[in-house]
């Protein structure tokens, strides 16, 4: 007979880290003036994103109820469209939005992901509550609430992902969307302490999505819906811990054979490079001219720079050199036929050919249409990409968090263009003055071309005004996205 060892049942004290994401959701402070300046430009940001992605067939058909009839009037409204929906639902319908077109902001270290993702919960929630006051005669939300939600969700999933690569271990990244979105949405909707963590211990067994979606030779478009997926998911686990009291799982993570560390972490346990503060909204990466996987985006950059030298001598060129970071090797460099836009959006071979030959990168050139231009193959197969040692150190170090590459074209008559590098893109703190215009331009192009006029304009002089918008109430502010 063999030993069988014996387990106690008594319930140990919830795992640290959950407790530590609960203190700081119920308990934590923000008084920091940048975060809330940069939240209010990511919150603005993240809604023109969900714009831009109303153009696009693959994103529509999944907005909307999950079946038909499923609507929920004087529930949260949708950006974008005409639809009322549960909150759970409308998370995932706003996460799909804002994330579709790999264009709302992004934060890269030991694991990569997109903070405003979490936008999907938090206004799926937060219309939902603040409707729902309005009609009983009470206050709902304000915008200024929002951004400070938004922080703490920033902050979460970025301090997460400064040295815990789940990537490492095959999970996709947006198990950070869901954990922040769960320990957030929890306390909008009054959970206290003791329910966070319930509600964060459910979000940890639920363990995480596999990255098959995001790599070769599987790339398809549930990368475009996954964050919302997340949001969906977390919303369901805020209402089950602050609605219906369900139990908590105090060792989620640390329990022996069965918690997250053994099963999908290889027995590791997390490790934190700070406190949970502001530092992430502070940091984080706005995409501001190209709709492109971060990791690229300075290549993108170096490639439009080097397209006036470039464009009439496209059949010459012999060789194309791209350097990038260790992640930039390991995510987007692919070679061989490309199936789908979400294959061409995370191929960093793409996302150089295309601007070097138009001089431009948009949406719209992942589509079929552009893809099937022979030059952009042509050009695919000629490029050599190899990691910069130097870029992949900056990209690490927490003073820079630089996402460097370069680009150099040789030509068959033995010249070449010279070397462009670049450290990091335009939007990147330290190009924020710079960055900011922009980001501004690409919102009221974005919201001009799908809202009516009148809404647009209001949203962009809300922008401008930053006290009036961050008093206004949340439910007006949802109903300025109503198409």
């Amino acid at each position: 007979m063999g030993h069988h060892d014996i387990r106690s049942a008594i319930r140990p004290d919830p795992d640290q880290p959950m407790v530590d994401i609960a203190d700081y959701v119920i308990n934590g402070d923000i008084d920091s003036q940048e975060a809330y300046d940069t939240a209010r430009y990511m919150l603005l940001d993240s809604l023109a994103c969900a714009m831009l992605a109303m153009k696009f067939e693959g994103c529509v058909k999944h907005l909307g109820p999950l079946v038909p009839g499923a609507e929920l009037p004087g529930g949260t409204r949708v950006p974008g469209t005409a639809y009322e929906l549960d909150p759970v639902q409308a998370a995932f319908n706003i996460g799909t939005l804002v994330r579709w077109l790999d264009f709302n902001d992004t934060w890269l270290a030991a694991e990569w992901g997109h903070p405003s993702d979490n936008l999907g919960a938090i206004l799926a929630v937060g219309d939902y509550l603040s409707r729902k006051a309005e009609r009983e005669g009470d206050k709902g939300l304000t915008v200024r609430d929002v951004l400070t939600w938004a922080i703490k969700a920033h902050e979460i999933q970025g301090v997460y992902a400064l040295q815990n690569s789940f990537n490492r271990v095959g999970l996709d990244h947006v198990i950070l969307v869901r954990l922040a979105s769960t320990a957030v949405s929890t306390a909008m909707l009054g959970g206290d302490k003791e329910a966070v963590i319930t509600a964060v211990s459910h979000s940890w067994i639920d363990n995480g999505v596999l990255r098959t979606y995001r790599h070769a030779p599987n790339t398809g478009p549930r990368k475009s819906w996954a964050a919302g997926d997340a949001c969906r998911r977390a919303v369901i686990h805020a209402l089950n811990a602050a609605h219906k009291k369900v139990v908590g799982y105090p060792s989620a993570l640390s329990a022996k054979t069965w918690g997250f560390y053994d099963v999908a972490f290889k027995g590791k346990t997390f490790s934190f490079e700070r406190a949970f503060g502001s530092y992430v909204m502070e940091n984080v990466l706005f995409k501001i001219s190209f709709p492109a996987e971060f990791h690229a985006q300075t290549a993108v950059e170096c490639a439009m720079t080097l397209h006036a030298q470039v464009k009439g001598r496209i059949d010459q060129i012999e060789r194309i050199e791209i350097e990038t970071q260790e992640a930039g090797v390991r995510i987007i460099d692919k070679t061989g036929p490309l199936a789908n836009y979400a294959d061409r959006d995370h191929c960093i071979q793409y996302m150089v050919a295309v601007p070097l030959i138009f001089g431009r990168l948009t949406a719209d050139d992942y589509n079929d249409d552009i893809a099937a231009d022979p030059r952009i193959d042509a050009l695919r197969e000629k490029m050599v990409v190899r990691e910069n040692t130097q870029f992949t150190r900056d990209y690490f170090d927490p003073d820079k968090r630089y996402i460097g590459n370069s680009v150099q074209v040789f030509f068959k008559d033995g010249t070449s263009t010279d070397k462009v590098s670049i450290d990091y893109p335009i939007g990147h703190r330290k190009r924020r003055a710079e960055g900011i215009p922009v980001l501004l331009a690409k919102a009221k192009a974005a919201l001009e071309a799908h809202l009516p006029a009148a809404q647009a304009a209001e949203i962009m002089r809300l922008a401008a005004n930053p006290i009036e918008m961050d008093t206004m109430p949340l439910a007006a502010w949802m109903g300025l996205f109503k198409a």
